[in-house]
């Protein structure tokens, strides 16, 4: 199962985790697992690519870990441009999660 923990603070995502295989598939060809994974990573690449942000990121894709959180530093239109990258993000796993959640563990907080 795949935990993912979606850190808020003032209504406002600040970072992601996600820790673990989905175990839906075998490995390589686990179709919710690379969903999932799609998902976040490109989220990633529009923090980076898209908003200008350097995230503090964290990877082992052998335990399938993934860690970002969001520069408090972010000016008003990095976080705007955040802000829009990750609430996409969030409704990408949410729905995923919905048809999913026997694989999927989804945490706001």
């Amino acid at each position: 199962m795949t935990v993912i923990r979606i850190g808020k603070k003032n209504g406002k995502i600040v970072s992601v985790e996600c820790d673990g295989h989905t175990g839906y598939g075998v490995e390589g060809e686990d179709v919710v697992c690379a969903a999932l994974s799609s998902i976040v990573q490109t989220a990633v690449l529009g923090l980076m690519g898209v908003a200008g942000l350097n995230v503090n990121l964290k990877r082992n894709d052998k335990d399938g870990y993934l860690s970002f959180t969001v520069p408090e530093s972010a000016s008003e239109r990095e976080r705007h441009d955040a802000d829009v990258i990750l609430e996409t993000m969030l409704m990408g796993v949410a729905d995923l999660y919905e048809g999913y959640s026997d694989f999927i563990e989804l945490e706001v907080k």
